[in-house]
């Protein structure tokens, strides 16, 4: 009897890669979230500057009518790097989340809704977009275009794209 009631013609069922019960953060938590993040790296950063000499060596090529040299803008860029990443990499690695997301309860998932690896956030997701935009002019147009296209249905930005991830409400 069950031989009937299997139907030869149906279509047949797989799980759905990519479609979870996750609810999207808002972009206004992610805009926060963002700025908190923002706010927390210039507060360290600030400091870190002025004692490691950039801000005296800024002063001295402006009086100069000069640019900051190239060599010593990527040496402090990479810094940069580093520091956000120490600070970031804790909350990272346990929940998928910066302060700024953990603190409006926020989180980075794969497209599956796997948490994010700590790799996986800084090297796809975060420093391409970093390095991209330390390039003067076209990298601020860059980051503009990847930001942007939060506005999509999916909500996801360029550097979501290149990870193969999205922000989402923590449950």
């Amino acid at each position: 009897m069950q031989d009937q009631d299997i139907n030869p013609y149906q279509a047949p069922a797989a799980e759905l890669q990519g479609e979870t019960d996750e609810v999207l953060a808002e972009r206004g938590t992610r805009l926060g979230a963002a700025v908190i993040d923002g706010l927390i790296g210039l507060a360290i950063m600030t400091p870190v500057m002025w004692l490691g000499g950039y801000w005296s060596a800024a002063m001295a090529a402006a009086q100069r009518g000069e640019q900051v040299g190239f060599g010593l803008q990527l040496l402090w860029m990479g810094i940069g790097l580093l520091m956000f990443a120490a600070i970031h990499a804790w909350p990272l690695h346990v929940g998928g989340q910066t302060w700024g997301k953990r603190w409006l309860g926020i989180r980075i998932v794969t497209l599956d809704g796997r948490p994010v690896t700590l790799a996986r956030a800084l090297f796809a997701r975060y420093f391409p977009l970093q390095v991209v935009g330390g390039i003067p002019c076209l990298g601020a147009l860059a980051v503009l275009v990847s930001v942007c296209m939060i506005f999509r249905k999916d909500r996801r930005c360029g550097h979501d794209f290149v990870a193969g991830t999205r922000v989402v409400k923590v449950r």
